[in-house]
Order: structure tokens, then sequence, then C-alpha cells
């Protein structure tokens, strides 16, 4: 069987391919809720095929939002719609789980398609916050509030509590969000981290925010269940974040209790040329150097769009799981069409009601 099929099994979970949805955001949330949009949007991947599928980054304070239409899990009223589109994604085979979220300094901006901009306050905004008062820059031009100690726990516990709520939504993986510039990525890269107390300067105090999030999330999180983070793997700048910090925050991660590392890049600094900055890169080599480099699971993401492809990736040990997002909006059955591709037989790969009819 093609290596891209083979079941994954983490913790008490077990993956039925290693083909997972990266996620996404859809910026479709009313005050935080899931609407029918989620249900149709990630219920297609699982219909699709996909293994493993992670909801967008799901915000764990009203403030901590990328926009004032993003996912969230700061009230117990989020849990309910979240209860049935999670139920749904279970009964057609995937596992869901879903990625805890704080923007950070780029928090409060109007959605992509209108702009993105940072959103002044009279127009629905809000004051951001970050490790430092400087502006993340280009359309984020708004000042953060630099974080005290109080701010700091507050949203430390503001993880721990989403986590909570996560479980009870039926999430059966969390993913913490450590990249793109957002809330504790920002913490992490000297490039946005100049404070000089004990949450900024070296890599043991610029790592602090993130082990102690880990720290709480890991106490409530259930230990039958995978644990993950995201990392901008690298800030591709040589004075920022670099793949060796990345393995060596892995490496503590994994004593923490973290399962998966899922490996991006960029989005530090609006003035370094990143993946996110309009110059492809190859993530590939990140999310093997963190593997080999850390001794834990990895995920690849960023440009995989051949089946071939991502057979390769799993094959050759750069990853334990393939992510995939705008390939996955384009095409919900690519699960299906690379077991297609590779031979594989797709009466395990799609229900019923699809594979009779197409396989």
């Amino acid at each position: 069987m093609a290596k891209l099929f083979e079941p994954l099994k983490i913790k008490d979970v077990t993956l039925r391919n290693r083909i997972g949805v990266s996620p996404m955001c859809q910026y479709s949330s009313v005050d935080g809720k899931a609407t029918d949009w989620h249900m149709v949007h990630l219920g297609s991947r699982a219909v699709g095929g996909a293994g493993l599928i992670i909801a967008e980054a799901t915000s764990v304070s009203p403030e901590g939002r990328i926009t004032p239409h993003d996912a969230g899990l700061w009230s117990d009223d989020h849990i309910e719609p979240l209860k049935k589109i999670n139920a749904f994604i279970k009964e057609y085979g995937s596992v869901p789980a879903v990625q805890l979220a704080h923007a950070g300094r780029k928090a409060g901006a109007a959605r992509p398609w209108q702009g993105g901009q940072q959103l002044e306050n009279s127009e629905g905004g809000w004051t951001p916050i970050g490790p430092t008062a400087e502006p993340f820059g280009g359309r984020q031009h708004k000042t953060p509030k630099a974080m005290n100690q109080a701010e700091i726990i507050e949203v430390q516990h503001a993880f721990r509590d989403a986590a909570v709520r996560a479980l009870e939504a039926g999430y059966e993986m969390v993913e913490i969000h450590g990249a793109h510039g957002y809330l504790q990525h920002s913490f992490l890269s000297p490039l946005s981290n100049k404070r000089t107390d004990e949450y900024g300067g070296s890599f043991e105090n610029r790592t602090r925010m993130m082990l102690e999030t880990v720290r709480l999330v890991r106490a409530v999180w259930p230990e039958r269940l995978p644990f993950a983070v995201r990392l901008s793997a690298s800030d591709w700048d040589a004075a920022g974040w670099s793949v060796e910090d990345s393995i060596a925050l892995s490496r503590l991660l994994k004593e923490e209790g973290v399962d998966l590392v899922d490996c991006s890049s960029g989005g530090a600094s609006s003035n370094s040329k990143t993946a996110l900055g309009g110059v492809k890169r190859d993530q590939i080599p990140l999310a093997a150097a963190v593997r080999d480099g850390a001794d834990v699971l990895s995920a690849a993401v960023g440009g995989i769009i051949d089946f071939h492809q991502a057979e390769d990736i799993i094959a050759a040990g750069k990853a334990d799981v393939v992510l995939l997002a705008r390939e996955m909006l384009r095409d919900p059955y690519w699960p299906f069409h690379a077991a297609q591709a590779l031979n594989v037989k797709t009466e395990n790969v799609v229900p019923s009601q699809v594979g009779f009819w197409v396989g």
C-alpha cells in the first residue's frame, strides 16, 4: 500500500491515512460561533477522505481574533455548534482537531477580501496586545499594548480554558498556534520580542510563554489524545527564529507532552521576505529537520499539491502527515483522487455514498 494511506496511531487516536486538512480561516463565524458554512466546509473534507481535519485558528479570547468574524472557544456558548460538526466528521472516518490561537499584534483586522487592514476602534476594531509596543507594520499598523505579567498569565489561562471547551466539543486533537507572527510566535521570534524581562532576550526566556502555555493545556487535555503545536519553523531572516531554534524548542515541547509539531514558516515581520510575504519557500525540509532533530512526529504544510509529491514526503520520512490547505479548497476529494492515482482501494477512503458510484 502507498505510505500516504497507511494509518497513523498517535496516543489512542488513529488517523486512517496521513492526509490532513490544514487549518484555514473562513472568517465566517458570528460572535465566534460556528455556522452551517463550517459544517459544509469541514464535513465535505471528511467525506472526501482526509484522515485529519484541523479546524481554523480558533481564538481563545475575543481580543485574540484576527478579524471580528473569527471562530472562538472563549465561551461555553461556542461548544454546541461544534459538537454537531465534530460528530459528523467522526461519523465519516476523520479525526477532528482544532487550532487554538491568539492573533496578538495582528488582531482586529478586516477580512482579507475586504482589505485585511487593522480596523480602527470606531470601525469595530480594538487595541491589540503583544510582547512589546511595536506594530507589525504594513496593513497591521496599530501599536499593540505591551503585555504585563498579569496579562500574560490571563492569556495562558485562556488557552487552557479553551482546551477544556475543545474537549467538551468533541475534538480529538488540539493544536496551539505558534506561527505566522501571531501572539505565541511573536514571543518566540527576536524580530518581534524586544522584552528585557523573563519573557524576552535569551532563547530560554523567549520560549517561556509557549512552554508555560503548553504546560497548562497539557494539564487539562487528556493524555490519551494527541497534542500538537504549529511553529513557524523559520523566519527566513538571519536575525530571526531559525530551524535550529525550532529543533531545540521541539525537544522541549516533546518533554512537555507534545506529540506532533506542525511545521510552517514566516510571518514574524512585515519587512522580511517570508513564505507569507509573497515569496514561495519550500517548507518540507523544515518538517524533516524538526522530525529528525527532535525525534518527534512532524506535519509538513505548504505547496503540497501533487499526489506523488505527498507520497514521497511520507515514504521518504520527511514528515508523518501532510497538510493541505488551498488544494483542499480546490478539491475536497483530493484524498480520494490521490488513492486512485496511487492504486489504493477507494472503499477505505470515502463513504459508500460516494465510492460505490465513482470508485
